[in-house]
């Protein structure tokens, strides 16, 4: 197949590249630099100069987006957040529509926190949350709905942390307790969702695969945990200490509102993706934290 995946030059755009030419299939990364033998260039906004590119496509997946871990959270930054998602994906939408020949599948990645920071295990029929970061899933989402409109099947992966040693948000977790100085962040009761980032590849080339696949799902591990617990862990396998708390306060005086990426979190269930029959490569966080770190 021919797969066009905008955002791909970003952690899970380069996991699910490697994986998807591994079997053959070739991939194009829209990008707004050029140079690479398979990047297509784009300002990520329109379809000038690459629209037509698009009737070559089989899939095209939408992973763009700025890392809502860059600090401070400004208004103009938090607009920037918005922006990386939404215009990309009215300009893959505009794509699609002018196309004569349509690919058959969009994939649109989202976040976990869809469904709020607070309140009961979600699934994939809880409502969304009033907060910014579930609303930025909603507005992000709504950006590519009109694709099925046009009789594209479609995809929703609301993802939490992805974990892999280049994740930010695992960087910002491992380096206190790589230096010795790891402990409980707030109250270290807050859930912790989480996915291995070879079980993020895997599902979503599972749902690619199945035909019957359409609507959202969550791409979440099926066995959550605490951020101390998690934290814990992480001590234990690298044989440093777990002894340094740091007050909630501490953290919203320096992150600001962006540490409710590590303060707050809701847990979820991966309802959808487990009824679809995927099978999870880890399944705990102990297993998880062993292939990364151990």
């Amino acid at each position: 197949m021919n797969i066009l995946i905008a955002g791909g030059s970003g952690l899970l755009g380069k996991a699910l590249t490697k994986s998807l030419e591994a079997d053959g299939h070739k991939v194009f990364i829209l990008s707004r630099k050029s140079g690479a033998a398979n990047s297509i260039q784009w300002d990520g906004q329109t379809t000038a100069g690459w629209g037509s590119r698009i009737n070559e496509m089989d899939v095209v997946i939408h992973l763009a987006g700025r890392s809502t871990a860059a600090w401070p959270w400004t208004p103009s930054k938090k607009k920037s957040f918005e922006d990386s998602r939404i215009q990309p994906g009215v300009g893959l939408v505009q794509a699609i529509r002018e196309a004569s020949h349509r690919p058959s599948l969009f994939v649109q990645v989202s976040g976990i926190n869809h469904y709020g920071l607070h309140g009961a295990p979600a699934d994939e029929t809880t409502p969304p949350g009033e907060d910014f970061l579930a609303q930025l899933t909603v507005k992000w989402e709504e950006s590519t709905q009109p694709v099925e409109e046009l009789g594209v099947r479609r995809i929703v992966l609301r993802t939490p942390p992805v974990l892999s040693k280049d994740n930010v948000i695992m960087k910002l977790i491992a380096l206190p307790v790589q230096l010795f100085i790891g402990g409980r962040l707030g109250s270290g009761t807050q859930p912790f969702p989480w996915i291995h980032i070879a079980d993020w590849v895997g599902a979503t080339r599972h749902l690619m695969a199945d035909q019957n696949a359409h609507g959202a799902y969550n791409l979440i591990a099926p066995t959550q945990t605490t951020l101390s617990e998690f934290t814990k862990q992480l001590a234990s396998l690298l044989h440093r200490p777990y002894w340094f708390p740091v007050p909630a306060f501490l953290m919203k005086m320096v992150l600001g509102e962006m540490s409710v990426l590590i303060l707050d979190g809701r847990f979820a269930q991966p309802k959808r993706l487990i009824q679809s029959g995927y099978t999870f490569q880890f399944q705990s966080p102990q297993e998880a934290l062993q292939d990364l770190y151990g």
